[in-house]
């Protein structure tokens, strides 16, 4: 898939506000700091289409982006950001939980994991929670250029037996470097098959 046009649409603070639900969309989503709003301008390949920043929780709303104008991304807020009051962790928490369950047109999450960090038990029961509500997504391990590829093998072996450990099916992965502009192909190719499946009546 080739990135023709990555255009910002508007953030939203509840379900009703967003976008209409006209056109295939994907979401991204991850703790705070794990590298999220890097790795959408790298697969967009828009340097400031999402804003980054060094200080954990920065994205607070549901950012929505138009991308080829024919499908929509969805850039949610971080979870497990201790720095806030545990009532705005309580409304980020609701306010994701509500937009993935209820948006209809969301096709695929994309859940994104420090690649350096062994699987912390909040991933692991956000991963729990989704598949307990039959929502589809794929684990993108990033900051991949981070480390060493003995190291970062090790550390998805690590994640893999996790998983192997309750799980019967492992979700799809993907490896990313932002810097390095690892991974991008793939996840795009993923997001153009999808949207090649899917039958035109549906919206």
């Amino acid at each position: 898939m080739k990135i023709k046009s990555a255009k910002f649409i508007l953030s939203s603070s509840e379900i009703d506000s967003c976008p209409p639900p006209n056109l295939p969309e994907y979401a991204f989503i991850g703790r705070s700091n794990v590298g999220k709003s890097s790795l959408i301008n790298m697969i967009t390949e828009r340097n400031s289409l999402a804003k980054t920043s060094n200080k954990p929780g920065k994205t607070k709303l549901i950012n929505h982006f138009s991308i080829n104008q024919n499908w929509l991304l969805a850039d949610l807020p971080g979870y497990g950001y201790a720095k806030v009051s545990k009532k705005e962790r309580s409304f980020f928490l609701k306010l994701i939980k509500t937009y993935l369950t209820k948006r209809v047109n969301l096709i695929c999450t994309f859940l994104l994991l420090d690649s350096r960090i062994k699987p912390q038990v909040l991933d692991l029961n956000f991963m729990k929670w989704m598949n307990l509500n039959q929502l589809p997504f794929v684990l993108v391990f990033t900051k991949s250029d981070k480390l060493k590829n003995n190291i970062l093998n090790s550390n998805l072996n690590i994640y893999n037996d996790k998983l192997n450990e309750t799980w019967e099916e492992l979700p799809k992965f993907y490896v990313t470097s932002s810097k390095n502009k690892i991974g991008k192909n793939q996840i795009l190719r993923y997001i153009d098959d999808l949207n090649s499946k899917i039958n035109p009546d549906f919206f």
